[in-house]
């Protein structure tokens, strides 16, 4: 089966500029994108001994005290598997505990102190990739990075 691909030059030739090459669907390059940036956090944050997907449920629970799996499933995207495997991970960690919930079967997840001290640790090799990042694309193009991701993810859960 043949794709045809029509994407105009400049966006060709920009990609190629860095060995990339135009991808025929947003999925795919926003796999990559995704793939990209997570390689610029993970970096900083390897100096934490701590990973993105990990930073990121620690600062989702400090923001809102305590969750459940499904709270931040949703507020993730994340599906359950994966996010099952990465709580176990922080738990053996010692960064969050987990306690009974309203009925047997909830599970609410709340951070430890480990968990706030790992955070505090963490936060400024954070913030190093973000101003990394934020560097390179300048401050409009960041503004409206972040404008755009919101828009496209909010319409990708409507679809």
């Amino acid at each position: 089966m043949y794709i045809h691909i029509n994407m105009d030059l400049r966006n060709q030739n920009a990609e190629a500029g860095v060995g990339l090459f135009p991808l025929p669907c947003a999925c795919q390059s926003l796999r990559r994108l995704t793939r990209l940036v997570t390689r610029i956090y993970d970096q900083e944050l390897r100096n934490a001994d701590i990973e993105v997907t990990q930073f990121g449920l620690l600062t989702a629970l400090a923001a809102l005290g305590e969750a459940n799996q499904k709270t931040l499933s949703a507020g993730f995207a994340m599906d359950s598997t994966t996010l099952t495997r990465t709580l176990a991970l922080l738990r053996r960690q010692g960064w969050i505990s987990i306690k009974r919930g309203r009925d047997r079967r909830e599970r609410v997840l709340r951070l430890t102190e480990a968990g706030k001290r790992q955070l505090v640790m963490a936060q400024p090799h954070w913030q190093e990739a973000e101003r990394r990042l934020k560097k390179t694309l300048g401050e409009r193009n960041w503004k409206h990075m972040r404008s755009t991701i919101f828009e496209v993810t909010a319409a990708a859960a409507e679809a």
